[in-house]
């Protein structure tokens, strides 16, 4: 036997070579397919330039560089097909992941702090809920958000929702993404300000979106404690 690591057996094949190790960005956006259902696309992602990042895209004002999808067309692309997500990955390897919004979920987007308070006090309560993803503040914010994933349909619901509850809805950090906008999943990188991250993990626990109202209710609650006191 040969003993010399890394040279075939055979001999004259040159030095064998182990097959690329697969891209983190690869191996989770097949397992947000594969394992969750979710549908996704690939989106831009940052250039280290000499003058700073730049966005793929190479626009020269890119509202959202390194966090928007690479296609046009990325809604009728998106898919949960592991055998097209791993192509799309293959061919660029440092794509973010995108997961479209309206489809398998809502998203209900809140301050950090608001999202804090309101998971401490669901887990208190034993309610339930559903994945939470953590990501940078975009521009025009200051605090990172928190997103929770909420039934389809709940972005619909909110205004009157809120107003049920008895909270107006353009007084509440409180906002939602419905069909046609997105969410950048981990562990794609977020413009020049950090990596989106899970603050609760997708699980087989979670997989169970929780009640619209009940989930609208508890956040509520939470951004308006988490509001600063009006001034005088």
């Amino acid at each position: 036997m040969d003993e010399h690591p890394g040279i075939p057996e055979h001999g004259c094949g040159g030095a064998a070579t182990s097959p690329p190790a697969a891209s983190p960005l690869l191996t989770e956006a097949i397992r947000y397919a594969e394992d969750w259902l979710w549908e996704v696309v690939p989106g831009t992602h940052l250039v280290d330039g000499e003058g700073g990042p730049y966005c793929s895209c190479r626009a020269a004002h890119c509202s959202r560089p390194g966090a928007h999808p690479a296609d046009h067309d990325w809604q009728r692309l998106a898919s949960a097909g592991p055998t097209r997500v791993r192509n799309w990955w293959t061919e660029d390897p440092q794509a973010a992941i995108l997961l479209p919004a309206g489809r398998s979920f809502d998203v209900l987007d809140v301050s950090v702090t608001a999202g804090c308070l309101a998971l401490t006090r669901m887990e208190r309560m034993q309610l339930q809920f559903g994945p939470v993803l953590s990501a940078p503040a975009e521009p025009g914010r200051r605090d990172r958000r928190l997103l929770f994933l909420a039934p389809p349909g709940t972005l619909a619901k909110l205004p009157e929702l809120l107003r049920r509850f008895g909270w107006a809805p353009d007084r509440l950090d409180l906002t939602g993404r419905g069909e046609g906008d997105w969410i950048v999943a981990p562990p794609s990188r977020l413009g020049p300000y950090g990596f989106a991250q899970w603050a609760r993990p997708p699980s087989f626990a979670n997989r169970w979106l929780p009640d619209a109202v009940q989930l609208v209710g508890s956040l509520a609650y939470a951004c308006r404690r988490a509001a600063p006191w009006p001034g005088p």
